[in-house]
This record gives structure tokens, C-alpha cells and sequence, in this order.
């Protein structure tokens, strides 16, 4: 069957499937899981005959949306909150992968301007970070705490003050990614371009190993949920740009949906980094060397699990159940 008689034969029942997702037609829990396992043939012969076609990303676009409405309508007896996590937020972030992937790769291209930047021009730091904090931490240096600047206020008031400031951030990072997703760039790329310079130059001054197991005890949580909290911009900023076969309306609002949702699971993240910023960073250099180290695999390795394992594991446990459907 040519791609045009599919997609006349199969119209209707389509735009019927998008009318349950903008809850226009209210169906129950039954008749929506039958919808989800036609729109699952209809996916399944699309990328047999024809996988480069946009009608199989529109097909897969739909078949996520009504699994959100399945999961959504059945009832669990899980609390709201736990199943949130484990399974909803999981099914986005695979969803929207791509995205992720992108932010990562701005991640690394931007940290490298900012180290590359530090390293052909003594100035460049002190643009960036300004000759008071960068005075500050040359004096931390000669006394030979580096990350002296963390001790710094009470335990406290640098945890409220940080995680504020942490959120902030993030949400910048997010938010602004309703201007088609340049915002979100803009903002990610100051921070990875300050944060190279920076750690830059610790390596300069021969203390970069004192500085890794300072920063980065709280670092790998908030670093990497600014990386997670910029590809949900960019999700959001997509929605406005690329509406598919939705009305730019519909899309945005299905992209802000979304993109909230992965935004959201970053902020318990963000609230742990700055715990440990704020109680555990300021006593990195007194610390065994082996405990700070583990401090710093076990939060990247928790978060890492997180966004980029635990939603493969999730969608082919969602895609053996349906199989078995």
C-alpha cells in the first residue's frame, strides 16, 4: 500500500486519537488502551514500509501520548508522587532523549570555549568572574584552601542561599527557552564557558585536583541538572518551532506540558547539590581524599542512572508489556 492510501485509510481514527490527547473526546480507561494497541499496528507497518517517513514520527508522537493517557486514567495504587518519578518523568526523558543529547554536546563544546578561552587569554578569566572573586580565591590559594570560599557564611544560610540561587538558574535555563530555544542557549552557554574558564584556571595555579573534590561534591548534581534543566528548554523551544502536524498552539502546549514535567524532576537534584554545597563542600580539603571522591561518583552516578539508563529500562518494560497485550 502506497504511503498516501495508509495515511487517507487511517486519517479519521487518527484524528480521533488526537482529540482523546487534547481532551476533547473523553474515553474510558478500556477504550483508550484499545486506541493505543491500533495506533501500535499502525506504528509497527509505518516503520516496516515506510521508516524514513514523517508519518512514523507522528505515529510514535501519538503512541507516547496515549500511553500518558493510559498510565494517567488506569487506576494504581502507587502514590502520585512516587509513580511521577519512577515511571512518568522516565517516559519523557526517553522520549525526548534527543534532546538531552543535544544539550550534552553544547555542554562539552561550551566548557572547552571556556577552557581554551583561559588558557590563550590571562584576562579572560577575570572578564568572567571579576577581579574581586578571582583576587579572592589566588589568597584562598596561598593559604592552601582553593575552595576556601565555600566555608563562607553558616551552614545554614549558604544551603538556603545556594539552592535559592541554584534554582534560579535553572529556571532561567528552562523558561528561556520560549524564545526558540535561543534563551535557553544563551544561558546554558555563560555557565559552561564560566565554568571552564574555572576550573581552568585551579589547573593554572597547580591546584585543580584540590579544587575537583570541592566543587565537585556538590557540582555533578547542580552541573548536571542545568544540563537536564537546558533540554527541557530546548524541548519547549522546539515545540514553538517545529509543530509537526499540530497546530503551533497544540504544540506548545503539549511541548510546555512535557518539558515542565523534566524540569520539574530536576529540582530535588537541585536541592541535594545545594545541601552538600552548603554542609559538605566546606570541609573537602579536611576530608579523606577517598571519601570526597566517593562523594562525587555516588551523586553522579545516582543522577546519571537517573536520566540516561533508567529510561531505557522503563520504556522496554512498557514495550515487552504491551507485546504481551
Amino acid at each position: 500500500m502506497r504511503e498516501v492510501a495508509f495515511i487517507k485509510q487511517n486519517k479519521e481514527k487518527w484524528l480521533d486519537f488526537e482529540q482523546v490527547i487534547f481532551g476533547k473526546s473523553k474515553k474510558n480507561p478500556d477504550e483508550i488502551a484499545s486506541l493505543y494497541i491500533h495506533l501500535i499496528n499502525d506504528l509497527s507497518y509505518a516503520q516496516t514500509y515506510y521508516p524514513k517517513s514523517k508519518t512514523v514520527v507522528y505515529l510514535n508522537y501519538l503512541a507516547s501520548q496515549i500511553y500518558q493517557k493510559i498510565y494517567k486514567t488506569k487506576r494504581v495504587e502507587k502514590n502520585r508522587f512516587l509513580s511521577f518519578f519512577s515511571t512518568e518523568v522516565p517516559l519523557l526523558v526517553y522520549q525526548y532523549r534527543r534532546y538531552l543529547l543535544y544539550a550534552f554536546i553544547l555542554f562539552f563544546c561550551c566548557v572547552s570555549i571556556g577552557v581554551i578561552s583561559a588558557k590563550y587569554d590571562s584576562d579572560f578569566v577575570r572578564l568572567i568572574l571579576g577581579d574581586s572573586y578571582v583576587n579572592m580565591t589566588l589568597d584562598n590559594i596561598k593559604e592552601g584552601n582553593p575552595v576556601a570560599v565555600y566555608k563562607s557564611g553558616s551552614n545554614w544560610g549558604s544551603f538556603i542561599g545556594i539552592t535559592l540561587n541554584n534554582l534560579y538558574v535553572g529556571v532561567c535555563c528552562y523558561i528561556y527557552g520560549v524564545f526558540l530555544g535561543i534563551g535557553t542557549f544563551l544561558a546554558l552557554f555563560q555557565n559552561c564557558v564560566m565554568l571552564g574558564s574555572f576550573q581552568y584556571f585551579f589547573y593554572q595555579q597547580g591546584v585543580l585536583w584540590k579544587s575537583v573534590r570541592g566543587i565537585w561534591i556538590h557540582g555533578s548534581m547542580e552541573i548536571f541538572g542545568i544540563v537536564i534543566e537546558s533540554a527541557a528548554g530546548f524541548i519547549l523551544g522546539a515545540s514553538i518551532l517545529f509543530p509537526k502536524t499540530f497546530s503551533r498552539l497544540n504544540s506548545f502546549k503539549i511541548g510546555l506540558k512535557d518539558s515542565l514535567k523534566i524540569f520539574l524532576s530536576t529540582i530535588p537534584f537541585t536541592i541535594f547539590a545545594g545541601f552538600l554545597e552548603g554542609f559538605i563542600t566546606r570541609y573537602s580539603i579536611d576530608m579523606p581524599k577517598w571519601l570526597s571522591v566517593l562523594i562525587i561518583i555516588s551523586t553522579l552516578s545516582l543522577i546519571s542512572f537517573y536520566y540516561l539508563i533508567y529510561p531505557y529500562i522503563i520504556n522496554k518494560k512498557i514495550k515487552n508489556h504491551v507485546s504481551t497485550i
